[in-house]
């Protein structure tokens, strides 16, 4: 099939698109753009001039992919052996100048990608991770292996974050950042080393959350940010609260209650 003659595509005469992959309706390629086998390209995609996109990887419609993105590549994990693996992304995804998206490491594992994500130039999605919907990642903002991300937090520019770490729906992760445990949802994270400072108002307010919840979960808070209490005891505690049964702090207990890597423990109380 003459994919370059496909209705409504634009397709430059110097892309290279491997016959083997699929591409659907409307999608634009840019000069020297490469497509591997076993791309499947959503609907109205924009691949710019020089970005690569490798596979097995399936791709919804709607992303956009500029200049040097390099998407879909094996993993970079020592132990890989060539054995197939996966990466799926959802639609809407934008994917700036040199940003990297890696596959899964184990046969058939996958790193996913939700909708409507934003990775800023030089971002770095290692493989097996799942990375939510509405997230920023700003320039340089870099995940290791097994990573989760929850829906609309924000990892801002120069921060790393280490591998089978998670990061909480909601939270923000401050510039230059290193994340070593779980940031919990709807926190602020900062700091080398990182700790909490404090519940992402701000963030949260610009998405509509309801003052009262706000404040529900500032008083959850400021129990885990009580140096006279361990870890498990402020967990109680909060439990043991009026406020928990919001669901935005009961999503905040039970998020605090699977950690495997422990979680980054809040600055001291002045200024939260």
């Amino acid at each position: 099939m003459d994919v370059s003659a496909m209705s409504d595509s634009i397709i430059h005469p110097t892309a290279i698109v491997d016959p083997k992959a699929r591409l659907g309706a409307g999608v634009h390629i840019g000069p020297y753009a490469i497509i591997g086998a076993e791309v499947e390209l959503g609907e109205g995609c924009k691949v710019g001039h020089h970005a690569t996109l490798e596979g097995p990887s399936k791709i919804g419609p709607r992303n956009d992919f500029f200049p040097y993105a390099a998407i879909g590549f094996k993993t970079q994990d020592l132990k890989y052996t060539e054995e197939p693996t996966l990466l799926e992304i959802g639609s809407g995804n934008v994917f700036r100048e040199f940003s990297t998206v890696h596959r899964g490491t184990g046969p058939n594992e996958k790193t996913i990608i939700g909708d409507d994500n934003l990775f800023l130039s030089y971002s770095h999605i290692a493989h097996n991770c799942r990375v939510g919907h509405k997230t920023i990642f700003s320039n340089n903002a870099t995940l290791a292996g097994h990573v989760t991300v929850g829906d609309s937090a924000v990892i801002s520019g120069l921060s790393a974050v280490h591998q089978f770490c998670r990061i909480g729906a909601h939270s923000i992760i401050g510039g230059c950042t290193k994340i070593v445990q779980d940031v919990p949802p709807f926190l602020v994270a900062d700091g080398n080393p990182a700790s909490l400072r404090g519940v992402n108002h701000v963030g949260l307010e610009r998405r509509g959350f309801a003052e009262v919840d706000i404040k529900a979960l500032r008083r959850a808070y400021r129990i885990l940010a009580d140096k006279t209490l361990n870890f498990s005891q402020a967990v109680e505690k909060i439990e043991a609260t009026e406020d928990a049964g919001n669901i935005y702090v009961k999503y905040l207990t039970e998020f605090l209650k699977t950690t495997q890597r422990g979680v980054i423990r809040p600055e001291p109380l002045a200024g939260s």
